[in-house]
């Protein structure tokens, strides 16, 4: 029989077990266009409690009626250096035993315990991942035996970059692969919305960490280069920030260069529109390359074009919307921003890219769409193999010389 062949359970039933969905925006968002879909019976699963990047975070209810919504206690939330690669729900083995899901999905990397936790628990259902690690490293043990056990268990992998689809091919994984991106948030991240005041010149703008592998050294070393005016604003915190002021002060940029601290998302939204672009210029470490950058996709939302460096899946993400130049090189983006604040490049044609980029590839209802068929080929793909395990062995008559 052929995955086409296969006949679909009507409705398909899927468990998405996602730690990211915790609350009512981000992550949890991008199940909104299935709720209400006949042919599925989805069941999110988010924890009680959460913590990352210094915040604690509480499992909010649904709001809306048809959201199939199980907010479970988890252990072991945070574990030093291991973050939340060692959680898992003691309660969802009684979910799946209650569901019965046809389909399994965890937005987690197959290291961690709670992919551990699916794959020993699953039962028939099919398996799916959705990775971003894009590195591929030894990890110490017993994390990659249980990163190659999963993968062996898959039925399908959700990538958010080629980068991360090779290190699970190198990991043992040999099924389908889908590439799926983050949603953005259109209501709040827009081009149509007001615009926060910014100084005269050229505009450019930064949001997120304040760390070193983020390349701001590089931006404020070419804003000192630069012969026209150009002014950064920055929203954010973080271990380096205390010496990027310093820097701003041995550069002279104190009256080029703003700072502020982390912002609700409707700000961050209305001081993007007030840029002419925006700048995430990541450095590649043994540690870290861009998995994504979900700052690209808000200020393009915005109608903002993006400077991006060539770190990881910048340049994937950014596509025509916006400009690439080489990770480390301030001079190179001194000179792009020379060119751009002298109109010799198209700047609302950048803009016009940026938001065709957003409305082609990371709106919510494309994640959602990228999410469905994965659940359903994956479904399609397990039951063939399970009919294949099941066939009976015919042994072939001796043939007598």
């Amino acid at each position: 029989m052929s995955d086409l062949c296969t006949p679909l359970p009507s409705p398909l039933r899927v468990v998405s077990v996602a730690h990211s969905a915790v609350g009512q925006k981000g992550g949890r968002q991008r199940y909104a266009p299935l709720l209400r879909q006949s042919d599925l019976d989805l069941h999110l699963v988010t924890p009680e409690n959460w913590r990352e990047f210094g915040r604690s975070l509480v499992g909010e209810a649904a709001v809306d009626p048809a959201m199939q919504l199980h907010i479970l206690p988890i252990l072991f939330p945070s574990a030093g250096p291991l973050n939340w690669y060692l959680h898992f729900y003691p309660r969802l083995p009684r979910l799946l035993r209650k569901v019965r899901p046809h389909v399994l999905h965890l937005w987690e990397e197959p290291w961690s315990i709670v992919a551990l936790q699916a794959a020993l628990t699953k039962q028939d259902a099919a398996l799916v991942l959705e990775v971003d690690q894009n590195i591929l490293k030894t990890l110490p043990p017993p994390f990659e035996t249980i990163r190659r056990f999963v993968l062996r268990k898959c039925a399908h992998i959700l990538a958010r970059s080629q980068d991360a689809e090779a290190v699970v091919r190198a990991c043992g994984y040999e099924g389908p692969v889908t590439m799926i991106g983050y949603g953005v948030d259109q209501e709040c991240f827009r081009p149509d919305g007001p615009a926060a005041p910014q100084g005269a010149g050229l505009r450019i703008g930064y949001v997120g960490r304040l760390v070193e592998e983020k390349g701001l050294d590089d931006v404020l070393d070419a804003l000192a280069q630069t012969r026209s005016m150009v002014s950064l604003g920055l929203i954010g915190a973080g271990p380096h920030g205390s010496k990027l002021r310093a820097r701003v002060e041995r550069l002279r940029l104190g009256d080029r260069v703003s700072f502020r601290d982390w912002a609700a998302p409707q700000e961050v939204a209305q001081f993007m529109r007030g840029l002419d672009a925006l700048v995430l210029l990541t450095r590649t470490t043994p540690h870290v390359r861009e998995q994504f950058g979900r700052v690209i996709i808000e200020a393009q939302a915005c109608g903002v074009p993006v400077i991006g460096s060539s770190c990881g899946a910048i340049p994937d993400v950014v596509g025509e919307g916006g400009w690439i130049i080489p990770e480390h090189d301030s001079a190179a983006l001194a000179r792009l921003l020379d060119t751009i604040a002298a109109g010799s490049e198209d700047t609302p044609a950048k803009s016009r890219a940026a938001l065709e980029n957003v409305a082609s590839r990371f709106t919510y209802d494309e994640v959602a769409r990228r999410l469905r068929r994965a659940w359903f080929e994956a479904y399609r793909a397990s039951v063939t193999a399970q009919a294949s395990a099941r066939k009976p062995y015919k042994s072939h008559p001796a043939v007598e010389p």
